[in-house]
């Protein structure tokens, strides 16, 4: 019986290419590919998005490749009237388990309405993103598809890669922090209702988790993994229910309320319409995240809702954070989900003020 609430639990943690670039010989041969691949790919646009088109802003399908060969899908948000000669952009992904035709998009098309190049991409394994096996998360894999994205940006034409920041939305949040800590490129990060999904893998919700269930998780993911091996296939962790019976935890009914329903469907979304792979709880348990994030140099926001069960993770993550061009913003009367699409909830002119300070912008 305890086996099965711990793997209950994990799932819950887990819960909670048309632009395809060369390997080009030097930074001007790059641009030009990039530049000419843009505009030979650029396709008729289809919108499947789970928010409103903006019509200030252009939607471009593109594609770039990670330093482990995995080909990233990415939606590239491009404002109408450019505000710059080489603008700034933004990198953005998130929520865990979530796809960028769902918040990380909305996000990219917000700041694009502001002025700046955004690009919202799915990450390895996941989406339309190449990975296999499919719905795995790793936590060296998924920093590195941030620095991925930051690798494109800096070689497309318009972009000023001395100007380039990250928005990571809930899991994703946490990752974009590790990315932040570890490539200097970056010049601004914004996390937004942050899980460090590192953490939460291996202590469970509010570190409750002790060494004991820890261990026997572990053993119950080691078995899993030579009967996956047995059988050429993955077994699936457990998702978010199709129904509610109103028992739930109210952050699980938030999520519900998102993923399961019209607000935030999408078919490609692991939360939405698939599961996560058992076996991706090991690596996330024995690799944490964030143990360099005090030495971030360039400016962090952090922003988390008031009333979100999750909002330790940041007030943790930003008490390690050192210097004073570092922010936690606490959205008033916010739930976690709230800053995955509540317009009237998540600060975006905030985060618009937070990059242009951070590249001095005027």
């Amino acid at each position: 019986m305890k086996l099965k609430l711990i793997v209950c639990l994990f799932s819950l943690f887990i819960v909670a290419a048309a632009c395809s670039q060369e390997k080009p010989q030097n930074k001007k041969n790059l641009k030009t590919a990039a530049a000419a691949n843009a505009a030979k790919e650029a396709k008729p646009e289809v919108w499947d998005k789970v928010f409103d088109k903006s019509d200030k802003v252009d939607v471009q399908k593109v594609s770039f490749t990670n330093r482990y060969g995995i080909a990233l899908s990415g939606d590239l948000y491009l404002p109408k009237k450019r505000k710059y000669f080489k603008a700034p952009a933004i990198a953005v992904s998130g929520p865990f388990g979530a796809v960028k035709e769902q918040a990380s998009g909305l996000y990219a098309q917000q700041m694009a309405q502001r002025g700046y190049i955004a690009l919202a991409f799915d990450p390895s394994f996941t989406g339309e993103s190449s990975g296999m096996p499919r719905n795995v998360a790793s936590p060296d894999i998924n920093t590195e598809d941030f620095s991925a994205a930051v690798d494109f940006l800096s070689t497309f034409p318009i972009v000023d890669e001395n100007k380039i920041g990250v928005i990571g939305i809930c899991g994703f949040g946490g990752f974009a922090l590790n990315a932040a800590a570890a490539d200097t490129r970056i010049k601004g990060t914004v996390s937004s209702t942050m899980y460090d999904m590192t953490r939460i893998t291996a202590n469970g919700y509010n570190d409750t988790m002790d060494k004991q269930a820890r261990y026997a998780l572990r053993e119950q993911l080691s078995e899993q993994r030579t009967k996956d091996y047995e059988q050429a296939s993955y077994a699936k962790a457990p998702g978010l229910p199709d129904k509610l019976t109103g028992s739930e935890p109210q952050f699980v009914q938030d999520y519900f309320n998102y993923y399961k329903t019209k607000r935030g469907f999408h078919e490609r979304s692991i939360n939405s319409n698939g599961h996560w792979n058992m076996t991706s709880a090991i690596s996330l348990m024995n690799m944490p995240i964030l143990q360099y994030i005090e030495e971030i140099e360039h400016p962090v926001l952090i922003i988390h809702g008031e009333n979100a069960h999750s909002k330790y993770f940041s007030e943790d993550a930003f008490k390690k954070l050192k210097g004073d061009n570092k922010e936690l913003y606490i959205v008033p009367s916010a739930n976690h989900t709230d800053l995955y699409d509540n317009m009237d909830k998540i600060p975006f002119d905030k985060m618009d003020e937070f990059f242009k300070k951070s590249f001095n912008l005027k």
